[in-house]
């Protein structure tokens, strides 16, 4: 690297959110090493009502990771084997796994190249055409995806809609948050999302009563008393240091969100005339950008020019679900084939975003962009 160019800007810095907060995340754990009680206590209840109060509807239910939030919908929904769940091959792995842990098939549904997220018009085909239970629909990079017609689409077919909301804390439609318009949604909080802890964590909010409070069995070998299983659960909870953790970055979260907007103005404005294509913002909808993701058809090249420049990149994700070996040639996929997934994963780029980004690092991602 040349000797001018500053230390490599990083794509993320999950340290940086505890160093901003250190103070308060450290009393917080301490508090919890004091109190003896270290799961399903007093901070996870507080985590549970403190996180639904702030999306604005909903019961919270805490669990182990994103994941397993995933699969204690699905059960709670009482689907599994034999059931068909459609979701994206364009997210994390995850999402995919998922539906299998629960045993259901995974039914792939393409999406729209300018937003990358589901296309309405390939999931109106799947529901047509296959006996699908429920969709998962990914809200991806802090944006929603076509809720107005997914949802549309759900009624018309009787499918249950599980939002899938580990990159979109905070993120909004139609001036209400992600998260409150499915049968249910699922968060995760590893430590690199807009609201993560210092390990895995989840949680699945629901507007039912009676569904949350059989996740809350479930996530415990299905015990409504304690070594009684009414239901066949798992193990799956949220421990106190990790919801103590989250109780205090939660109080940061929407300002760490408009901080990321602010980045997000800034690399607009450095894009503006560029050969990089910035991202596109859905009508209705505000994106909190868990990633500034860029495309460009020189992708890999753009990548190495902006190593040597001192910004770091990623990119989320370069192999969609469909074409990785352990699932590649044995999902159904609807008419499309997921085509426009394929294409976007060769020209995706996510440049660096996190809300402790200083001014000095923004600006050498900035200069570093208009040379393109």
């Amino acid at each position: 690297m040349d000797a001018r160019v500053n230390a490599m800007v990083p794509q993320t810095d999950p340290g940086a959110s505890y160093r901003a907060a250190r103070e308060e995340i450290d009393a917080a754990v301490q508090r919890v090493l004091d109190s003896g009680w270290y799961i399903l206590g007093e901070e996870g209840r507080a985590f549970e009502q403190e996180f639904s109060a702030w999306l604005g509807a909903g019961e919270a239910v805490g669990c182990g990771n994103g994941t397993d939030a995933l699969v204690l919908a699905l059960k709670g929904f009482g689907i599994g084997p034999g059931d068909r769940v459609a979701t994206v091959s364009h997210t994390a792995v995850a999402t995919v796994a998922a539906i299998e842990m629960a045993g259901a098939q995974p039914v792939l549904v393409d999406i729209d190249p300018e937003y990358f997220t589901m296309c309405p018009k390939d999931l109106e085909i799947v529901l047509r055409t296959q006996p699908v239970k429920a969709v998962i629909v990914v809200h991806l990079y802090g944006q929603a995806a076509a809720l107005d017609e997914i949802l549309l689409l759900a009624a018309r077919y009787d499918v249950k809609v599980i939002e899938d909301c580990a990159q979109a804390h905070g993120a909004l439609f139609a001036a209400r948050k992600l998260g409150t318009f499915g049968d249910a949604a699922t968060f995760s909080f590893y430590p690199t999302k807009n609201l993560g802890a210092f390990g895995d964590a989840g949680a699945v909010v629901t507007k039912h009563a009676a569904l949350a409070t059989d996740m809350r069995a479930l996530r415990q070998y299905g015990w409504r008393q304690r070594y009684i299983s009414d239901l066949a659960g798992i193990n799956s909870r949220l421990d106190e240091t990790q919801a103590a953790v989250l109780r205090v970055k939660l109080r940061h979260l929407d300002a760490g969100n408009a901080r990321r907007q602010t980045i997000a103005a800034a690399y607009d404005e450095a894009l503006a005339g560029t050969a990089l294509t910035p991202p596109r913002r859905r009508a209705g909808a505000t994106h909190v950008f868990h990633q500034y993701v860029v495309k460009t058809p020189e992708r890999d090249a753009v990548q190495k020019k902006l190593a040597a420049l001192g910004v770091g990149t990623g990119i989320h994700y370069p192999v969609p679900v469909h074409l990785q070996p352990a699932y590649q040639n044995r999902l159904p996929m609807g008419a499309a084939a997921c085509a426009e997934t394929a294409l976007a994963a060769e020209k995706i780029l996510s440049l660096p975003m996190f809300p402790e980004m200083t001014e000095r690092q923004v600006q050498q991602v900035c200069g570093a962009l208009k040379q393109f």
